[in-house]
């Protein structure tokens, strides 16, 4: 067998606090040889991350090696000097990482960033020689018409071309290894098979070893030679994808699997009736869409202004007590459909009816009424808690501002919605700062509770979460549903999540339903082209180990 590019011998990782330390990574251990993929999976917190971040001497904060070893091609990392690391970042280990609205500068253009790492890696001089190899570059990355897309923004780039340009920038000095961190999370599956495909095929070319770091299991075994599984910061099983997919040793990995929406075969709670289109329930639709259409002004240079049709005909309706997900890739209108719902957005065209009486005949008032029955969960429970206010006042506000009870009333629901959420009642005078992903998602949710709706439109409410995370989420949201008799709007890119979270199902494409039906309809007898491709682009799907349940 051929020599290890990458080599980490026993490596251990600490945090200092003051004269305290706390190790994070304990005694880390693996090879990656060359033209390997090798994928690191495992929660948020288990030390995947922090295990690439000192590869590359990138560690945050008061983070430092204390032990152990790092080699790259025979070269010791942990001893390299400063200015050897500046060098080798970029011309020997190539970097993309997760989120790339955080790593692309918004008042930078998209070419001023290429350019800058064409420079400080050395592969042009002058300016037209790196003007023409930063145009390269987003070529190869597979951005059309690149030439024009070097003067755009980062916020004018959809989210698949924003991470196009980083895996562009990370691949531009042809690099050993490639360290891709979550490269694909936030993007919808079609994106993400594609970015990947790409990825794989310059990574291929160049005979580019790749080190991916993913909490999808399925995406892992899809992608990776071999896996490692971290748990708490130490290595729990490691081995051949297909070999770790197909017979789980670790408990921890075991559940890894059982957890992963792509690999699962049924819904969760399957044990209540199967669900069957509205018009043979018998039952009435809490929410009815008919022949929804919105359509918005868009400058198309100097003071031309186009009429573009974001959401086309849209029409579709949910029992009581059910879970309708509104599927399709970014810009398919879902999130659109479920503003107008929400009353944040006036349709165009067409009508939305609650227990069988029209929205757009409602006063301001009986508006600000109906939203006491309808709530929201976002996909970023970062964005959607205010940092400043604690946990308890966050979920209290949707209470003052209807003026339901008093301050000990709206203080006691708090702790009661925090219990329902499986909360600790203590959090409720800390601050989302101080809490996880799904800890912040949890509380997301008990807001969402606090005026006892019977609706709950929920954005992309698990994609930013990690597997066991969004496994208990999704359970989570099913007892709620059970218990409380909830109806629920579920705004996905996931159909993997769709399989197991959802009844019914609409299809989205440019706008318009293009297919819908229960979801053992779509997932059995696709009709669509558009639905057979999402549904081949689920991670782990082509694996002939998929359907854990």
């Amino acid at each position: 067998m051929s020599e290890p590019l990458l080599s980490v011998r026993d490596l251990k990782v600490a945090f200092r606090s003051g004269k305290q330390s706390r190790e994070v990574l304990h005694g880390v251990t693996f090879d990656i040889f060359p033209g390997e993929t090798l994928a690191i999976v495992g929660e948020s917190g288990s030390g995947k991350s922090t295990t690439a971040a000192a590869i590359i001497r990138l560690l945050p904060g008061t983070g430092e090696v204390t032990d152990g070893q790092i080699t790259l091609d025979g070269k010791d990392l942990t001893r390299a000097s400063r200015r050897d690391m500046e060098r080798i970042r970029g011309s020997e280990i190539g970097y993309v990482p997760q989120d790339p609205m955080s790593n692309l500068n918004p008042v930078w253009s998209i070419g001023f960033q290429v350019k800058e790492a064409v420079r400080a890696n050395g592969l042009a001089q002058g300016r037209r020689a790196v003007n023409d190899r930063a145009i390269e570059v987003l070529q190869q990355a597979g951005l059309a018409d690149a030439a024009r897309r070097m003067h755009q923004f980062p916020h004018q780039f959809s989210g698949g071309m924003r991470q196009r340009a980083l895996i562009g920038i990370g691949l531009a000095a042809d690099p050993k290894l490639l360290i891709a961190d979550e490269p694909t999370s936030a993007l919808d599956v079609t994106v993400q098979r594609v970015i990947l495909d790409h990825l794989a095929s310059l990574t291929s070319e160049r005979g580019t070893s790749v080190l991916l770091i993913t909490h999808d299991l399925g995406l892992a075994a899809e992608r990776a030679d071999r896996i490692l599984v971290m748990n708490q910061g130490e290595i729990v099983e490691a081995g051949p994808s297909a070999e770790i997919l197909a017979n789980p040793q670790h408990p921890y990995t075991q559940r890894l699997v059982a957890a992963a929406p792509s690999l699962a075969s049924k819904r969760i709670g399957a044990g209540h009736e199967s669900a069957v289109p509205l018009a043979e329930t018998g039952t009435a639709a809490v929410v009815e869409v008919r022949d929804l259409v919105k359509e918005y002004s868009i400058r198309s240079g100097g003071l031309r202004q186009e009429r573009f049709r974001a959401v086309d005909g849209v029409s579709f309706s949910i029992p009581r007590g059910k879970t309708l997900a509104l599927v399709g890739e970014s810009g398919s209108g879902k999130s659109t459909v479920a503003k107008m719902l929400l009353q944040l957005e006036k349709p165009t065209d067409g009508e939305i009816l609650i227990d069988g009486a029209a929205t757009s005949t409602k006063s301001r008032a009986e508006i600000f009424q109906l939203r006491r029955r309808m709530q929201p969960v976002f996909q970023d429970p970062y964005g959607s808690l205010d940092p400043l206010r604690s946990i308890g006042s966050l979920i209290t506000e949707p209470l003052q501002v209807h003026g339901i009870g008093t301050k000990d009333e709206q203080h006691q629901r708090a702790l009661d919605l925090l219990e329902q959420v499986a909360l600790p009642r203590e959090l409720a005078g800390r601050y989302p700062n101080e809490l996880s992903g799904g800890q912040r998602q949890r509380v997301a949710i008990a807001r969402a509770l606090a005026l006892k709706p019977d609706i709950v439109v929920l954005d992309e409410a698990v994609s930013a979460l990690d597997v066991l995370v969004q496994d208990q989420i999704l359970h989570l949201l099913a007892d709620l549903q059970r218990e409380l008799g909830l109806t629920y709007l579920f705004i996905t890119h996931d159909l993997a999540v769709v399989r197991v979270a959802a009844d019914l199902v609409c299809v989205m494409e440019q706008g318009r339903i293009v297919e819908q039906g229960t979801v053992d309809d779509i997932f059995g007898n696709p009709r669509e082209e558009y639905t057979r491709r999402l549904l081949d682009a689920i991670p782990g799907a082509s694996l002939p180990l998929g359907g854990v349940s």
